[in-house]
């Protein structure tokens, strides 16, 4: 099992936008999200992208702030090529080099072996529903419930994950909501299924249009 290293700001590409206006149309007709909705526009999920490298930015971001996550994103991949073999192969001193923790790089090898057996494909997550995705994940070690969530939303383009361990979420619930704890949070968030990952994505940019270097854990 993985801590729970919950929150980050850095994970978040807010920047495309899509056709399908259902999510959109749907939100717009809460009363809190719909001034957001109006302000942004179509805001889309962006599922592309390798699993491992995906997993592998998550990892970095964990509780650290927006600046500090991409400086040592940037010479991570501009040092190394991040694939399990590739980063399996470089030695921890060379990885902490880049401004990863010894425990950071724990966690990138282990994730680094479960790709190597087979574990982040995407095809293997087809037959599960987003908790079990989340709880597959979280035997990896280094990977917690906020990881497992990026990587359920902006891997697997599932529509419907509310991440409430992640600060700039929560920053973002007390702004808007007045919502204290976590359990009222998700209580808010319930008449947006079922598709509170784009909800996710409005209150992102709420946020960030404050401080995005905001420390996030």
């Amino acid at each position: 099992m993985a801590p729970d290293a919950d929150d980050s700001d850095t994970e978040h590409d807010t920047s495309r936008r899509v056709e399908e206006p259902v999510p959109h149309a749907h939100l717009a007709r809460d009363e809190t999200l719909a001034p957001l909705v109006e302000a942004y526009g179509p805001l889309e999920l962006d599922p592309e992208g390798d699993p491992f490298e995906r997993l592998v930015v998550s990892l970095v971001n964990q509780q650290l702030s927006t600046a500090s996550a991409a400086a040592i994103r940037e010479r991570l991949f501009d040092r190394f090529t991040v694939t399990p073999d590739g980063l399996l192969a470089v030695d921890e001193a060379a990885l902490r080099e880049v401004g990863l923790s010894g425990q950071k790089v724990d966690y990138i090898r282990s994730a680094a072996e479960a790709a190597r057996e087979g574990r982040l494909a995407r095809d293997r997550f087809a037959v599960m529903d987003d908790a079990a995705v989340v709880d597959d994940l979280t035997d990896i070690h280094g990977v917690g419930t906020w990881t497992a969530e990026m990587f359920a939303m902006f891997v697997l383009g599932r529509a419907d994950v509310f991440p409430v361990e992640d600060l700039a979420i929560r920053r973002a619930m007390e702004s808007l909501c007045d919502t204290p704890s976590r359990e009222a949070m998700v209580e808010r968030a319930d008449p947006w299924r079922p598709v509170r990952s784009y909800a996710a994505l409005y209150l992102w940019h709420h946020y960030e249009d404050g401080d995005p270097n905001v420390p996030t854990a």
